[in-house]
């Protein structure tokens, strides 16, 4: 056994034997993310690398301690990319980091493409992983398939590493697009949620959609941009389409690029932290609702992305109830993305509420998986 990975199975045995918990921990770059953090850290950027890439497949193998941007730069050289566009965030310290694919699985997040390209489960082929027994178990393997009961490497993405450590990944990867092009169209919030559902209606080469109020620019212009890739002619076409129904613009390729990129890491001006308000400090919520959702009422800013079914809010972390109603009244959730520092300590429930049916399974799986209680205790749910 590789000495890095024999390292991270005796860190496991013991804490086992000695019922310490373990914050599994990559670059560290999405620690903001969940309940309070504890633990004792397991890192596990020692164990990375890319096993095999068979371009001709679509298929990458990686070790769970890879940096994303070291993975995203090799498939880059053949042409190819992680659809989904996993965000990169920045450490607490500031550093740009990115992140390891172990953690791009574990927290499931995905980018701007995910309502038309699908999330990280949908790429996930297997993976390998060491429970809280610390076996090395596999699951899954290279190719996309039918599964009979539980497919429990797609179980491991957004499982917040609490069900063991991944170890390797298997992934499904895409060429690039031949073609891409952003327009803009300055609409409000009721006018671009309806565009969107008429174009989404039509055969339209729709990747990926970001409406929001730039407070940055003069007279603070509400804006649509709609991203579209696809084969040339498709994105040409549209292109032509879309302008002639609606006055709007293409942007120039070399200003869209960065601002998708800073859409997907949250770099844009929206996602800063806004000032405190009537004392109270603001946090990022994430609203999750269908994408024919109309405006919801909220006297909040808000950033609309996937075609109208994820909602970032900045609001107080006194408005929870609200929220929450508000979004299960459409069918959806509110969870807390980001607290700040003031209110980290305070904002418990980052999470829906598991229904009782839920937290059973939850329940089951974690004692199948974890049974001593080791990995990421309470990362998810306080009581899990």
């Amino acid at each position: 056994m590789d000495a890095a990975l024999q390292h991270i199975t005796d860190q496991i045995c013991a804490a086992s034997a000695a019922h310490t918990p373990l914050r599994v921990r990559g670059q560290g770059s999405k620690d903001f993310y969940g309940e309070t953090l504890q633990g004792q850290v397991l890192d596990t950027t020692g164990w990375r690398g890319i096993v095999s890439y068979e371009p001709s497949e679509l298929v990458v193998t990686v070790r769970a301690g890879t940096p994303v941007a070291e993975l995203e730069a090799a498939l880059a050289e053949k042409g190819q990319c992680l659809a989904f566009e996993p965000p990169r965030f920045r450490t607490d310290t500031g550093d740009a980091l990115g992140g390891t694919c172990g953690g791009m699985v574990a927290t499931g997040l995905s980018g701007p493409a995910r309502a038309s390209v699908g999330g990280v489960r949908d790429y996930v082929l297997g993976v390998q992983l060491i429970n809280g027994r610390a076996d090395h178990l596999t699951f899954g393997g290279q190719v996309m398939k039918n599964v009979a009961g539980y497919d429990v490497s797609r179980l491991m993405v957004g499982a917040m590493g609490t069900l063991g450590v991944l170890t390797e990944i298997s992934l499904k990867v895409l060429p690039v697009a031949p073609a891409q092009a952003t327009l803009v169209f300055e609409l409000d919030q009721a006018r671009a949620l309806a565009q969107l559902h008429k174009w989404g209606a039509q055969p339209l080469p729709l990747n990926a959609s970001c409406w929001v109020r730039d407070d940055t620019a003069p007279n603070t212009p509400e804006l649509l941009f709609v991203r579209l890739r696809g084969a040339v002619a498709a994105v040409e076409a549209a292109t032509v389409k879309m302008t002639q129904e609606l006055p709007g613009r293409v942007m120039d390729a070399t200003q869209a690029t960065p601002d998708w990129t800073a859409c997907r890491d949250q770099r844009l001006p929206f996602f800063a932290p806004p000032a405190v308000q009537d004392d109270e400090p603001m946090l990022l919520w994430r609203l999750s609702v269908p994408q024919t959702t109309p405006v919801l009422n909220l006297p909040w800013p808000q950033l609309i992305e996937w075609h109208g079914g994820q909602r970032w809010c900045w609001a107080p972390l006194s408005a929870k109830a609200l929220l929450r109603q508000t979004a299960a009244s459409v069918g959806g959730s509110a969870s807390i993305f980001i607290a700040t520092n003031e209110t980290k300590s305070r904002a418990t429930g980052r999470f829906e509420p598991l229904s009782p049916a839920q937290e059973a399974i939850h329940r089951r799986l974690k004692a199948e998986f974890d049974p001593g209680d080791l990995f990421n205790p309470g990362r998810m749910y306080a009581t899990l």
